[in-house]
């Protein structure tokens, strides 16, 4: 309504400062934390810029019911706040940081004349590439506040904007729009020019920013994503109102030596307006830049000065002070606190020692958070203290404020709201339809499968508790993984820190790590293998569990496999007889000989044979013993082997949470659709000892949980009769037998 009040004032004519924003009211949060809801963006792309913009309804002033505005203001309505970044990651998909809070007096009379009928655009560059010294941490985009309308648009190319839209789906933060673009179509425009700065060519895409964003954006700020914002973002927009004349660039004075040239013999940097500035954060009038031909203006001026320089040290850097040193106007000098820049070099101690408010740190050393400095860790502090905040807090609108509705959140909640609550089940139906937060590919991630066709990816899921087992694993399959680990905010960070700190796990680059994010009671195993099995690249995967070891040599076995028995065009599922051992040491098997020789000294077991025999009874072990060939085995009921099929086998059914039959019903699934069961003679896993889980626990114990169980089991097979029709009454007489 809002919007229409305004588009039929400017298409009659009339100035937009009359329209009236009636009863909408929209309140932003104060500097308390405890008060402040956590706007956590985990942005781990591949390369390429991103553009956000916030569309902030401001609030009418409660005294007078709407009537009138806050004090100071005529026209308050709809104004943009945008967030660009431009990504450089490789395929590390590395993060970006930038802590950005909105505080309750950015509507305050200060700030009035700062934000009138303005579109704002704040642009965060983010050119980290993952190294060995690089803390994958930075950049990780952090927002303070409560509900502000964004619009996200993305510069990426394909593998980014996957992580990236994952990643806005299953957050669902309220009142977010996201948008791509093309990363790709952009990169002539730059690729011309040498630069030897680690972030390559995306480092340079700052330059093109007046073509490649919508015309209708005016102003932008424009943040490296290495940045820490620890004030209200407001004020920073207010400095817009200070430029003069031809002003069309703001910018902080660089805090070290680089410009000067003196930091080593024969250093020659480009030209600079005496220490020149530092791009990491840039105030950007566009559309005046656009009237003075900004294209034309960078692209002139580093033609000239790459005749002598040959290539760009710092990138856009090097470029903006070449063009600000022959044309001084251009440049409004903002105060140093704007970028306190941390710098292997960095000069900045006398800046924060001379006041007492510091806005911007920016960790613009490639060591990031590991920067030599002697107040870093108080800079540091900054940072982490926000790092284990609930992410879910994001989704919570605890203020009415007027935004779109977004689609997927409307089904969902439709959805719940037809679920019975009194139902004694309620909270595991309400499981399968919980959207829980995803950040793909947490660490970094290169592989690509084998030309042959044959490769195979290990799936499996974990928690914090089973941690330890992912180096042994590492150890044993060579092969590409895709795990999906089900952790709390807090979790992450002591994951993150303890893969930082193993050699094994830093030595591998096609295990993928997918984060899910803990929210409600239950342990949603099948929702992780799915979320695991989704980043499959292989033709084929193996379907194992966190607890096993398999068998040295399996990956290239199972490959082999591949071939023998025509994989490529048959529905078979692989199985690998599973067995187990009690002893928390165990000397590997490295054959099928000495693990039989185990097996007779009961040094082994198979698996569950003491408590669940039926669940790999239909493997025959006994068979297994001697065999030679690979053998194809029946589907019995509560058959839930361990296997190898092709990556467009069916998806773990959602509605099976914690323990209990959550690889049965996958099973059965997969024999109603004509898969052959195929045991392998010479392949083998086992299953490692640990405490027993939360969840069987509760399943022993509490008898609501066994009684819901049956009921999702009955739910199940009755699901399965629909779809299958006569073929699947089988699976519900067996179960009536059993």
């Amino acid at each position: 309504m809002l919007q229409l009040k305004l588009k039929q004032t400017l298409d009659s004519g009339h100035n937009s400062s009359n329209v009236q924003l009636g009863d909408s009211r929209c309140v932003l949060v104060g500097h308390a934390l405890s008060e402040a809801v956590k706007v956590v963006a985990a942005l781990k792309v591949r390369s390429g810029p991103l553009l956000l913009t916030s569309e902030v309804r401001r609030r009418a002033d409660d005294k007078h019911g709407g009537a009138s505005l806050v004090p100071g203001w005529e026209t308050v309505w709809d104004n943009r706040v945008a967030y660009c970044s431009h990504m450089r990651v490789l395929s590390s998909v590395s993060m970006c940081l930038s802590q950005v809070r909105l505080d309750a007096n950015y509507f305050g009379q200060e700030m009035a004349s700062a934000v009138e009928n303005e579109a704002k655009c704040l642009m965060i560059p983010c050119v980290e590439q993952l190294e060995e010294n690089t803390n994958p941490d930075l950049p990780l985009l952090f927002w303070f506040c409560r509900k502000n309308p964004l619009h996200f648009h993305f510069i990426t190319d394909s593998i980014a904007q996957k992580i990236l839209s994952a990643l806005f789906h299953t957050w669902m933060v309220p009142a977010v729009r996201v948008a791509f673009y093309d990363a790709d179509e952009l990169k002539s425009e730059v690729s011309w020019i040498p630069n030897k700065h680690y972030s390559g060519i995306y480092g340079l895409m700052k330059l093109v920013l007046t073509k490649t964003l919508p015309s209708d954006l005016q102003k932008v700020i424009v943040l490296d994503t290495d940045i820490t914002f620890a004030t209200d973002i407001a004020e920073l927009w207010a400095v817009f109102h200070k430029f003069k004349g031809q002003q069309v660039l703001g910018l902080v004075e660089n805090q070290s030596d680089w410009y000067l040239g003196n930091l080593w013999k024969n250093h020659r940097p480009w030209p600079a307006l005496g220490r020149g500035f530092n791009t990491g954060v840039i105030l950007l009038l566009l559309d005046r830049l656009r009237k003075l031909r900004w294209e034309q203006m960078w692209r002139l001026t580093a033609e000239r000065e790459l005749m002598g320089m040959l290539s760009t040290s710092l990138a856009d850097q090097d470029i903006f002070n070449a063009v600000i040193k022959q044309n001084p106007f251009l440049v409004h000098q903002l105060p140093c606190f704007w970028n306190v820049q941390l710098s292997d070099h960095t000069r900045s101690e006398k800046c924060y020692k001379d006041v007492s408010d510091l806005k911007v740190i920016h960790w613009n050393s490639p060591k990031k958070l590991r920067v030599k400095n002697k107040h870093v860790e108080f800079f540091r502090n900054l940072y982490l203290t926000f790092l284990e905040y609930d992410g879910n807090l994001l989704r919570r609108e605890l203020f009415g404020c007027p935004s779109e509705a977004d689609h997927n959140s409307e089904n969902l909640q439709k959805t719940l709201m037809e679920l019975d609550e009194d139902d004694p089940c309620y909270e595991f139906r309400r499981e399968r339809f919980t959207v829980h937060r995803t950040h793909l590919y947490f660490l970094h991630y290169e592989y690509e499968p084998s030309s042959d066709g044959t490769d195979v990816t290990l799936v499996a899921q974990l928690s914090m508790d089973r941690l330890q087992m992912l180096e042994a694993i590492c150890k044993h399959w060579e092969g590409p993984i895709s795990l999906a680990l089900y952790l709390s905010d807090a979790e992450a960070q002591q994951f993150l820190r303890y893969a930082q700190g193993s050699e094994v796990l830093m030595s591998r680059g096609n295990v993928g790590y997918h984060i899910v994010y803990k929210e409600g009671q239950f342990y949603p195993v099948n929702l992780l293998r799915n979320v695991a099995m989704r980043q499959v690249h292989t033709p084929y995967m193996f379907l194992s569990d966190i607890d096993f070891l398999p068998m040295y040599g399996l990956y290239e076995y199972l490959r082999k496999s591949v071939v023998q028995l025509d994989m490529a065009n048959t529905k078979k599922a692989l199985v690998v007889p599973a067995f187990e051992t009690l002893r928390y040491r165990l000397s590997f098997p490295k054959s099928k000989a000495e693990l039989l020789s185990q097996l007779d000294m009961g040094t082994l077991f198979t698996f569950r044979y003491h408590v669940w025999t039926k669940g790999h009874a239909p493997t025959n072990f006994a068979k297994w013993r001697t065999a030679t060939m690979p053998y194809r085995v029946q589907w019995e009921p509560d058959f839930e082997p361990y296997v190898m099929v092709r990556r467009d086998s069916p998806e773990y059914d959602r509605r099976f949470v914690g323990f209990g039959w959550n690889k049965v019903a996958h099973i059965m699934e997969l024999d109603a659709q004509e898969y052959d069961f195929v045991v392998l003679p010479n392949a083998y896993m086992i299953h490692m000892p640990h405490a027993p889980s939360f969840d069987i626990t509760k399943f022993r114990s509490n008898k609501q949980y066994r009684v819901c169980l049956k009921t999702l089991k009955e739910e199940f097979q009755q699901n399965m009769s629909r779809r299958f029709g006569f073929a699947a009454l089988k699976y519900m007489t067996a179960d009536n037998n059993s």
